[in-house]
């Protein structure tokens, strides 16, 4: 069954730049997907979409069963529940501690506490971090501040994960640990995975579906891929 699906989308941008053309992409429920392609290729401007940051100019994105570009932006809110988003510069509140800065996520859709400490925990957990709850953002190394970012991103269970370039600040070794934070959490929680990355040892060696966009134009989608150098 289909997560998600793009058709005929376009995106272009008030100063003139179309960042992808008629692009079509049907993801299944419970897959882990990469997306590659060089600068400007469209990976970031697909995955702004993907949680409404941008709507396109022309087709149609269904997430969840919600038409997104169609979407009134009171209602985003609807959308962005559905799913978890994860940045490169991991975006942890400062003066809150690792507990904390998770329970936040469940704190404003106004979770009960019992139930905010019950999923919290198990996100924490999930991440191999059970024993940071109380340490803050600056006592982390970049791959736990990282790690803090995906339980935040998945403790209220959404049935997406969107990963922009993840891994884009960690060196090879905390960028592998991250990967098999983000397998794990796709093959126990079901959890669909969409990641954005540049990083070709990663897609190389978790042989996971690969999207690759060219100038705005998806040239190849794989089943069990690996890093497109040609198209790319």
């Amino acid at each position: 069954m289909d997560l998600i699906r793009v058709r005929n989308v376009e995106k272009k941008y008030k100063n003139g730049v179309t960042a992808i053309y008629d692009l079509n992409l049907a993801i299944e429920k419970g897959s882990f997907v990469f997306v590659i392609g060089g600068s400007g290729s469209g990976k970031s401007t697909l995955i702004k979409m993907l949680y409404r940051e941008e709507k396109p100019t022309k087709g149609q994105i269904i997430v969840g069963g919600l038409d997104v570009a169609k979407l009134k932006n009171k209602k985003v809110y609807k959308l962005r529940r559905k799913l978890g988003i994860v940045f490169q510069d991991y975006r942890l509140l400062p003066k809150l501690t690792v507990y904390e800065n998770v329970a936040f996520a469940m704190e404003v859709i106004g979770a009960k506490k019992d139930e905010i400490r019950q999923k919290v925990l198990k996100a924490l957990e999930d991440v191999d971090l059970k024993n940071k709850v109380h340490n803050y953002p600056d006592q982390l190394s970049g791959g736990e501040q990282q790690r803090v970012a995906i339980a935040r991103a998945i403790v209220n269970d959404p049935k997406l994960l969107l990963c922009d370039e993840p891994t884009g600040n960690l060196d090879p070794e905390k960028s592998m640990e991250i990967m098999k934070v983000l397998n794990d959490i796709n093959k126990s929680r079901g959890t669909t995975i969409i990641m954005a990355t540049h990083d070709k040892e990663i897609v190389n060696k978790m042989k996971k579906q690969v999207v690759t966009l060219k100038d705005g134009h998806l040239v190849n989608f794989k089943q069990k891929g690996t890093y497109d150098n040609e198209a790319v």
